[in-house]
């Protein structure tokens, strides 16, 4: 993509990153969630180290961040992955550029392992997981209701080759 910047996620694109939030839960296929949260509680939940927005024309077009899975300290090395690209970018290879740019940052804070749940209807996400060196390592299921419905999580692994390979 051409002129794309990967960047620092900042506070005030927050209007932008919750609009191609709102537009991933309107999917259906994406999160568990039903609306989008205040910046206040997003904030809280993902690490402030590792979220970033992928910029074209100062317009942003995807987001990823990650979060702890755990505040104990044995599972500091391991976070979960979110990722959103707008609709009108989708299926351009955005996806993909962003999962390589928090991989290699998320090794320089020195996290060993990303994780990401995944709906089975959410091939594009699958797909791109796969394609990212992600490896499937299982399915939960029924293990949330999204609309009174139970969902099944596809989970995803990477588990890296430079962090606590000793």
């Amino acid at each position: 993509m051409k002129d794309l910047i990967i960047r620092k996620m900042l506070a005030e694109d927050w209007d932008s990153v919750a609009k191609i939030y709102q537009e991933g839960i309107d999917t259906g296929i994406a999160t568990f969630e039903t609306k989008v949260p205040t910046f206040e509680n997003w904030d809280k939940a993902h690490m402030s180290n590792c979220r970033f927005v992928a910029e074209q024309k100062d317009e942003i077009l995807g987001w990823v961040a990650l979060s702890s899975v755990s505040n104990r300290c044995v599972y500091g090395g391991v976070a979960e992955i979110s990722v959103y690209v707008s609709r009108n970018s989708r299926g351009k290879g955005l996806g993909k550029v962003l999962l390589e740019h928090v991989v290699s940052a998320s090794e320089q804070e020195g996290i060993w392992t990303l994780q990401s749940g995944v709906f089975p209807t959410n091939h594009g996400s699958i797909k791109l997981h796969e394609t990212t060196g992600f490896r499937m390592i299982g399915k939960r299921e029924r293990v949330g209701k999204l609309h009174g419905q139970w969902v099944d999580n596809v989970l995803f692994e990477r588990r890296s080759s430079v962090v606590g390979v000793d």
